[in-house]
Protein backbone atom coordinates (compact mmCIF):
# COMPACT_ATOMS: atom_id res chain seq x y z
CA UNK A 1 0.00 0.00 0.00
CA UNK A 2 1.00 3.25 -0.98
CA UNK A 3 0.54 6.12 1.44
CA UNK A 4 1.36 9.31 -0.48
CA UNK A 5 -0.23 12.01 2.18
CA UNK A 6 -0.59 11.65 6.15
CA UNK A 7 -3.39 9.57 7.14
CA UNK A 8 -5.78 11.62 9.00
CA UNK A 9 -8.35 10.30 11.64
CA UNK A 10 -11.83 9.71 10.70
CA UNK A 11 -13.91 12.55 11.27
CA UNK A 12 -17.47 11.76 11.93
CA UNK A 13 -18.62 14.97 12.86
CA UNK A 14 -19.17 16.02 9.35
CA UNK A 15 -20.29 13.79 6.25
CA UNK A 16 -17.74 13.08 3.73
CA UNK A 17 -19.35 11.98 0.06
CA UNK A 18 -17.82 8.43 0.01
CA UNK A 19 -19.67 7.43 3.36
CA UNK A 20 -23.01 9.18 1.80
CA UNK A 21 -22.68 7.25 -1.45
CA UNK A 22 -21.39 4.23 0.64
CA UNK A 23 -25.03 5.27 2.33
CA UNK A 24 -26.91 5.53 -0.41
CA UNK A 25 -26.01 1.54 -1.51
CA UNK A 26 -27.17 0.58 1.52
CA UNK A 27 -23.22 0.06 3.08
CA UNK A 28 -22.41 -0.16 6.50
CA UNK A 29 -19.51 2.23 6.66
CA UNK A 30 -21.03 5.13 7.27
CA UNK A 31 -21.43 7.49 10.45
CA UNK A 32 -25.38 9.27 11.01
CA UNK A 33 -23.95 12.97 9.71
CA UNK A 34 -23.56 10.99 6.56
CA UNK A 35 -26.95 9.03 6.67
CA UNK A 36 -28.91 12.52 7.54
CA UNK A 37 -27.32 13.73 4.32
CA UNK A 38 -28.16 10.53 2.29
CA UNK A 39 -31.72 10.36 3.64
CA UNK A 40 -32.39 13.68 2.62
CA UNK A 41 -31.68 13.48 -1.20
CA UNK A 42 -34.57 12.66 -3.50
CA UNK A 43 -35.16 8.69 -3.74
CA UNK A 44 -33.36 8.83 -7.78
CA UNK A 45 -29.77 9.87 -5.80
CA UNK A 46 -29.91 6.16 -4.23
CA UNK A 47 -30.99 5.08 -7.99
CA UNK A 48 -28.52 6.41 -9.08
CA UNK A 49 -25.39 5.54 -6.97
CA UNK A 50 -26.56 1.83 -7.76
CA UNK A 51 -26.92 2.84 -11.61
CA UNK A 52 -23.40 4.32 -11.40
CA UNK A 53 -22.23 1.26 -9.37
CA UNK A 54 -23.59 -1.53 -12.18
CA UNK A 55 -22.04 0.86 -15.30
CA UNK A 56 -18.63 0.76 -13.28
CA UNK A 57 -19.11 -3.16 -13.52
CA UNK A 58 -19.78 -3.52 -17.17
CA UNK A 59 -17.76 -1.13 -18.82
CA UNK A 60 -14.81 -2.32 -16.40
CA UNK A 61 -15.74 -6.10 -17.64
CA UNK A 62 -15.49 -4.56 -21.57
CA UNK A 63 -12.04 -3.17 -20.92
CA UNK A 64 -11.05 -6.42 -19.62
CA UNK A 65 -12.31 -8.05 -22.74
CA UNK A 66 -11.11 -5.96 -25.12
CA UNK A 67 -7.47 -6.78 -23.73
CA UNK A 68 -7.35 -3.98 -20.73
CA UNK A 69 -4.50 -5.47 -18.39
CA UNK A 70 -4.12 -2.04 -15.67
CA UNK A 71 -6.66 -0.31 -13.91
CA UNK A 72 -6.27 3.29 -12.06
CA UNK A 73 -9.56 3.63 -10.13
CA UNK A 74 -9.67 7.00 -8.34
CA UNK A 75 -11.99 8.20 -6.08
CA UNK A 76 -12.82 3.97 -4.85
CA UNK A 77 -15.22 5.06 -1.87
CA UNK A 78 -15.55 2.46 0.25
CA UNK A 79 -14.99 -1.40 -0.72
CA UNK A 80 -19.00 -2.63 -2.23
CA UNK A 81 -18.50 -6.01 -3.95
CA UNK A 82 -17.88 -7.27 -6.78
CA UNK A 83 -15.02 -4.34 -6.51
CA UNK A 84 -13.17 -3.08 -10.10
CA UNK A 85 -10.48 -5.77 -9.65
CA UNK A 86 -12.39 -8.45 -9.00
CA UNK A 87 -14.14 -7.96 -12.23
CA UNK A 88 -11.27 -7.24 -14.11
CA UNK A 89 -9.70 -10.11 -12.67
CA UNK A 90 -12.28 -12.58 -13.27
CA UNK A 91 -11.68 -11.88 -16.73
CA UNK A 92 -7.96 -11.29 -16.49
CA UNK A 93 -6.39 -12.84 -13.50
CA UNK A 94 -3.07 -10.87 -14.19
CA UNK A 95 -4.87 -7.69 -14.23
CA UNK A 96 -3.01 -5.02 -12.12
CA UNK A 97 -5.28 -2.49 -10.40
CA UNK A 98 -4.33 0.55 -8.00
CA UNK A 99 -7.19 2.63 -6.61
CA UNK A 100 -6.99 5.83 -4.92
CA UNK A 101 -9.25 7.87 -1.93
CA UNK A 102 -8.62 10.26 -0.02
CA UNK A 103 -11.26 9.04 3.10
CA UNK A 104 -9.58 7.71 5.68
CA UNK A 105 -12.50 5.25 6.26
CA UNK A 106 -11.23 4.03 2.77
CA UNK A 107 -7.78 3.55 3.93
CA UNK A 108 -9.48 1.49 6.73
CA UNK A 109 -10.47 -0.67 4.53
CA UNK A 110 -7.72 -1.19 1.94
CA UNK A 111 -6.08 -4.31 2.78
CA UNK A 112 -10.20 -6.03 1.35
CA UNK A 113 -9.07 -4.09 -1.83
CA UNK A 114 -5.82 -5.80 -1.87
CA UNK A 115 -7.08 -9.07 -2.28
CA UNK A 116 -5.76 -10.04 -6.22
CA UNK A 117 -5.69 -13.05 -7.68
CA UNK A 118 -2.50 -14.47 -7.08
CA UNK A 119 -1.57 -13.55 -11.07
CA UNK A 120 -2.46 -10.26 -10.33
CA UNK A 121 -2.14 -7.27 -8.47
CA UNK A 122 -3.58 -4.22 -6.24
CA UNK A 123 -2.48 -1.52 -4.59
CA UNK A 124 -3.79 1.41 -2.73
CA UNK A 125 -2.89 5.03 -2.68
CA UNK A 126 -4.42 7.29 -0.24
CA UNK A 127 -4.19 10.98 -1.78
CA UNK A 128 -6.77 13.64 -2.92
CA UNK A 129 -8.01 13.65 -6.94
CA UNK A 130 -6.65 17.30 -6.58
CA UNK A 131 -2.90 15.94 -6.36
CA UNK A 132 -2.58 13.75 -10.06
CA UNK A 133 0.96 14.52 -10.21
CA UNK A 134 1.50 12.51 -6.39
CA UNK A 135 -1.10 9.92 -7.75
CA UNK A 136 0.39 9.48 -10.58
CA UNK A 137 3.91 9.10 -9.10
CA UNK A 138 2.59 6.62 -6.70
CA UNK A 139 0.78 4.65 -9.10
CA UNK A 140 3.97 3.90 -11.34
CA UNK A 141 5.23 1.74 -8.78
CA UNK A 142 2.49 -0.65 -9.64
CA UNK A 143 1.37 0.32 -13.22
CA UNK A 144 3.47 0.77 -16.48
CA UNK A 145 2.24 3.59 -18.02
CA UNK A 146 4.06 3.43 -21.27
CA UNK A 147 0.99 0.54 -21.69
CA UNK A 148 -2.47 0.47 -22.15
CA UNK A 149 -4.42 1.57 -18.58
CA UNK A 150 -7.29 2.07 -18.04
CA UNK A 151 -8.08 5.30 -15.80
CA UNK A 152 -11.60 5.32 -13.92
CA UNK A 153 -12.98 8.81 -12.59
CA UNK A 154 -16.84 7.48 -10.53
CA UNK A 155 -19.01 9.33 -8.85
CA UNK A 156 -16.02 11.89 -8.49
CA UNK A 157 -16.11 15.37 -11.35
CA UNK A 158 -19.60 15.90 -9.58
CA UNK A 159 -17.66 16.63 -6.59
CA UNK A 160 -15.21 18.99 -8.53
CA UNK A 161 -16.80 22.41 -9.37
CA UNK A 162 -15.24 24.11 -12.32
CA UNK A 163 -12.95 26.70 -9.31
CA UNK A 164 -10.98 23.53 -8.70
CA UNK A 165 -10.19 23.10 -12.55
CA UNK A 166 -11.73 19.59 -12.80
CA UNK A 167 -11.04 19.60 -16.67
CA UNK A 168 -7.24 20.49 -16.19
CA UNK A 169 -7.04 17.71 -13.63
CA UNK A 170 -8.62 15.46 -15.66
CA UNK A 171 -6.23 16.41 -18.72
CA UNK A 172 -3.33 15.92 -16.17
CA UNK A 173 -4.61 12.39 -15.89
CA UNK A 174 -4.94 11.59 -19.17
CA UNK A 175 -1.44 12.97 -20.79
CA UNK A 176 -0.12 10.54 -19.06
CA UNK A 177 -1.55 7.48 -20.48
CA UNK A 178 -0.26 5.62 -23.44
CA UNK A 179 -2.08 5.42 -26.42
CA UNK A 180 -4.80 2.66 -26.59
CA UNK A 181 -5.34 3.99 -22.92
CA UNK A 182 -8.99 4.46 -21.77
CA UNK A 183 -10.88 6.57 -19.79
CA UNK A 184 -14.07 5.74 -17.50
CA UNK A 185 -15.90 9.02 -16.26
CA UNK A 186 -19.38 9.46 -14.93
CA UNK A 187 -21.10 12.86 -14.18
CA UNK A 188 -24.34 14.18 -11.99
CA UNK A 189 -26.32 15.74 -14.68
CA UNK A 190 -27.90 19.06 -14.11
CA UNK A 191 -29.76 19.08 -17.40
CA UNK A 192 -31.53 15.70 -16.52
CA UNK A 193 -34.19 16.95 -14.56
CA UNK A 194 -33.41 20.46 -12.77
CA UNK A 195 -35.63 20.40 -9.71
CA UNK A 196 -34.18 16.88 -8.58
CA UNK A 197 -30.77 18.09 -9.19
CA UNK A 198 -31.42 21.71 -7.18
CA UNK A 199 -33.33 19.27 -4.57
CA UNK A 200 -29.39 17.20 -4.43
CA UNK A 201 -27.13 20.63 -4.80
CA UNK A 202 -29.06 21.83 -1.57
CA UNK A 203 -29.30 18.99 0.27
CA UNK A 204 -25.64 18.09 -0.41
CA UNK A 205 -24.58 21.82 1.06
CA UNK A 206 -25.97 21.46 3.76
CA UNK A 207 -24.07 18.80 4.81
CA UNK A 208 -21.21 20.82 3.72
CA UNK A 209 -20.49 18.73 0.81
CA UNK A 210 -20.99 21.41 -2.62
CA UNK A 211 -22.46 19.65 -5.54
CA UNK A 212 -21.44 20.65 -9.17
CA UNK A 213 -23.86 19.29 -11.70
CA UNK A 214 -23.22 19.52 -15.12
CA UNK A 215 -25.37 19.49 -18.84
CA UNK A 216 -24.38 16.60 -21.28
CA UNK A 217 -22.53 19.53 -23.23
CA UNK A 218 -20.50 20.49 -20.20
CA UNK A 219 -19.49 16.76 -19.30
CA UNK A 220 -18.30 16.20 -23.32
CA UNK A 221 -15.54 18.94 -22.82
CA UNK A 222 -13.71 16.25 -20.25
CA UNK A 223 -13.58 14.04 -24.04
CA UNK A 224 -11.39 16.50 -25.57
CA UNK A 225 -8.60 15.17 -27.65
CA UNK A 226 -10.18 11.67 -27.02
CA UNK A 227 -11.99 9.08 -29.01
CA UNK A 228 -15.90 8.18 -27.15
CA UNK A 229 -16.82 4.61 -27.87
CA UNK A 230 -19.81 2.89 -28.29
CA UNK A 231 -22.24 3.96 -27.18
CA UNK A 232 -21.27 7.48 -26.87
CA UNK A 233 -22.28 9.87 -24.45
CA UNK A 234 -25.39 8.01 -22.47
CA UNK A 235 -27.05 7.75 -19.27
CA UNK A 236 -25.32 5.53 -17.08
CA UNK A 237 -28.50 2.68 -17.41
CA UNK A 238 -27.91 3.27 -21.51
CA UNK A 239 -24.17 2.20 -21.56
CA UNK A 240 -24.19 -1.64 -22.46
CA UNK A 241 -22.04 -2.04 -25.37
CA UNK A 242 -22.89 -5.91 -26.07
CA UNK A 243 -24.34 -6.15 -22.56
CA UNK A 244 -28.07 -5.85 -21.75
CA UNK A 245 -28.82 -2.33 -20.08
CA UNK A 246 -31.07 -2.82 -17.00
CA UNK A 247 -34.45 -0.88 -17.47
CA UNK A 248 -34.86 2.39 -15.61
CA UNK A 249 -37.43 5.10 -15.88
CA UNK A 250 -35.04 7.50 -14.94
CA UNK A 251 -31.34 8.31 -14.83
CA UNK A 252 -29.42 11.46 -13.42
CA UNK A 253 -25.82 10.47 -14.51
CA UNK A 254 -24.21 10.77 -17.29
CA UNK A 255 -21.40 8.07 -18.57
CA UNK A 256 -19.14 7.51 -21.36
CA UNK A 257 -15.73 5.65 -22.18
CA UNK A 258 -13.45 6.83 -24.54
CA UNK A 259 -10.02 5.41 -25.70
CA UNK A 260 -7.12 7.60 -26.19
CA UNK A 261 -6.05 7.84 -29.74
Amino acid sequence: MTAATPHPPIDTSKPHSARVYDALLGGKDNYPVDQQVAELLPVEAKVGARQQRSFMNRATAWLASEGVTQFLDIGTGIPTEPNLHQTAQEIRPSARVVYCDNDPIVLRHAEALLVSRPEGVTDYVHADVREPAIILDAARETLDFDRPTALSLLGLLHLLPDAEDPFGIVRTFTSALAPGSYVVLSQGASDANEQLGKQSEDEYRKGGIQLALRSREEFSRFFEGLEIVAPGLVKAPEWFNGTPAPTQKFSGIYVAVARVP
